[in-house]
């Protein structure tokens, strides 16, 4: 359902944390039912092309992306809802990718891998220009990231914690 004062889809399926804010949101683009529609309208005339134009259309409607300062939010379900979060923090690596088609209307898919995951983990399907979205992306990525300087905070502490273990292991 739409927000009448906007236009844009309504986020009410969103729940986000107290300071996190929102930095992008969109459902696929429009010009991404044009497939459904060039194979579903000839094959209307025998009722096979009127569930493919239906369920594309459906599709379009009940997904949505959102991007927040925390991390990556993706929507499906028709019947149902699918909600699924991924945090910065776990991001790994980011790709965007364009068919002929994407690239003529200017959408693609933006996929996220997580540390730990197999594959792809996440998938913005259809996207309006897949490669901002994937800059966004990788942008919050890394200011998450610590600075060299933590890293090398962190291996002297390690580095002296070992030194006293090494130490009382001797004494004995």
């Amino acid at each position: 359902m739409a927000d009448p004062s906007t236009g844009s889809p309504s986020l009410d399926w969103l729940t986000l944390d107290d300071d996190e804010e929102l930095l992008w949101s969109s459902r696929p683009h429009r010009s991404s039912v044009v497939p459904a529609l060039v194979v579903g309208i000839p094959l209307s005339f025998v009722l096979i092309g009127i569930p493919i134009v239906l369920g594309a259309y459906l599709t379009y409607q009940n997904t949505h992306y959102v991007v927040t300062d925390a991390g990556l939010y993706k929507k499906t379900g028709i019947l149902s809802r699918d909600v699924q979060k991924i945090g910065f923090d776990k991001v790994q690596n980011t790709s965007y990718s364009q068919s002929a088609v994407g690239g003529y209307f200017g959408y693609g898919n933006v996929d996220v891998s997580t540390a730990g995951g197999s594959g792809v983990e996440m998938r913005f399907r259809s996207v309006p220009n897949p490669a901002d979205v994937q800059q966004r992306i990788n942008k919050r990525v890394k200011s998450k990231e610590p600075a060299t300087d933590d890293k090398s905070e962190v291996l002297e502490d390690v580095l002296t914690e070992l030194r006293a273990i090494r130490a009382e292991l001797e004494e004995r």
